[in-house]
């Protein structure tokens, strides 16, 4: 019977020989914002599971190719493998030897070096920082948890890794991925291709952009989302952090996916578990939230506030990394459209690498976001489904006006649901575009 080691070295070849040997996949291509690669660095991909991380991958693999690299120099090893479950950092240098001996090129040309899920494998930094420091490689690292970052790379790296953050699909992509083009500027769009264009919009906003879930059955689709949650839950949390009150756990993820853009205070949801007979600390409640964002589970938005104490003592608004989550958790019933139109906003910001608050003027008027661009430019957006009621317009706008006066070098943007859910007086001074155009027109 083989020993564990020579189990270990079977199966890491066979899978670096699968790699070398079988076709690229080839799915939608997903959009990035801002640098993949940096000179001396680890390119680590990041986000929540069956997001699309892998196709990502494969697509960098590709690029590679097509611009003139061996196909036998973009080696792919997925740490997901049940075969490799045994695996430790120390069993990881085979994989560079075991290239070598079959790709002699490796030992002189660059070698792209892509490990997916890699923090499955413990110690799996300290390889990655020896393989980088030998030279003559390249590395992407994909990972399901904030944490592959900021603890791990973050601490064995010391600064040599690029976050490249994934979402799932973004209306683009989703128009892409059905077969549609995607215009140019759908303000230019009248008639049945404008009504084709909201359609898809409006689709899209209740599917949300998990690839794999684009085209199911509400209920297949539904059933699919709770069964990623329920993943990720177990694996990304309970099992990576150990966490022994899952009963809370539950509840708190139920709550946040179900309740997307509401203030959420871990003083006032503590009570409301109390009250049901379930023990858990407040600090064990911090800490589970944490975990959720980690693995990119939930996003939350803290309010803009000039001291750290102000920002501590107001709630935060958390959401759903996917619309597509709501009317799988939401209890009520409702459509929900405003809810879903707001979650993809602030998620397109995220996608565009921005800071994102909320504001919250002396005034008591609330703004969505105030997003923060990494070139240092602001923008107010104020969501809104359906502002054709001049109340509701008026409210929203004297809003922007009121945070403006705090942010006056922040464009204003009021983004609705449809062209024909705009106010019925435009205001000269905000911008007064539907979500859709406004996530078409990245420059904007």
């Amino acid at each position: 019977m083989p020993t564990p080691a020579t189990h270990l070295r079977e199966a890491l070849t066979a899978a670096l020989v699968a790699s070398l040997d079988g076709a690229i996949p080839d799915r939608t291509p997903r959009r990035t914002h801002g640098a993949v690669w940096l000179p001396g660095k680890v390119t680590a991909i990041m986000g929540a599971r069956r997001v699309g991380k892998t196709t990502l991958v494969h697509q960098l693999r590709r690029e590679r190719v097509d611009s003139g690299w061996r196909r036998t120099l973009v080696p792919f090893i997925n740490f997901e493998d049940e075969r490799l479950a045994e695996l430790e950092a120390s069993d990881l240098g085979f994989l560079v030897d075991e290239l070598a001996r079959r790709v002699p090129e490796a030992t002189t040309e660059s070698v792209l070096w892509c490990f997916d899920e890699i923090q499955q494998v413990p110690g799996w930094e300290r390889f990655v920082r020896r393989l980088l420091d030998a030279g003559g490689a390249e590395i992407v690292v994909t990972g399901s948890s904030a944490a592959l970052l900021s603890r791990e790379i973050g601490t064995a790296l010391r600064g040599r890794a690029w976050a490249v953050p994934l979402y799932p699909f973004c209306f683009a992509e989703a128009l892409v991925h059905r077969g549609v083009s995607v215009p140019g500027d759908p303000g230019d769009l009248t008639g049945p291709a404008l009504a084709r264009l909201e359609h898809a919009f409006l689709n899209w906003l209740e599917v949300g952009g998990f690839p794999e879930v684009q085209g199911y059955d509400a209920p297949t689709r539904r059933q699919t989302l709770r069964d990623y949650v329920d993943v990720a839950m177990l694996r990304d949390v309970v099992e990576r952090y150990e966490v022994s009150n899952v009963t809370g756990l539950r509840w708190l993820v139920r709550h946040l996916l179900g309740n997307a853009g509401s203030p959420f205070s871990i003083e006032k949801f503590h009570r409301t578990l109390k009250s049901q007979g379930i023990a858990v600390s407040r600090d064990t409640l911090h800490q589970l939230l944490g975990y959720l964002e980690d693995c990119f589970l939930v996003r939350t938005v803290w309010m803009e506030a000039d001291s750290e104490r102000q920002r501590m003592v107001n709630p935060r608004k958390a959401y759903p990394v996917d619309s597509g989550l709501i009317p799988v958790f939401d209890r009520t019933g409702r459509a929900n459209l405003g809810h879903a139109l707001e979650t993809a906003v602030l998620v397109e910001l995220e996608r565009r690498r921005c800071e994102v608050t909320y504001v919250r003027t002396p005034e008591g008027h609330e703004v969505d976001f105030l997003a923060r661009e990494p070139d240092g430019k602001t923008h107010l957006l104020q969501v809104c489904a359906d502002a054709t009621d001049p109340d509701t317009a008026e409210r929203e706008l004297r809003a922007l006006r009121s945070a403006a006066r705090q942010h006056p070098d922040a464009h204003r943007w009021l983004l609705t649901l449809t062209r024909d859910a705009a106010p019925p007086e435009l205001p000269d001074d905000v911008t007064v575009w539907p979500a859709y155009r406004w996530m078409l027109i990245p420059q904007q």
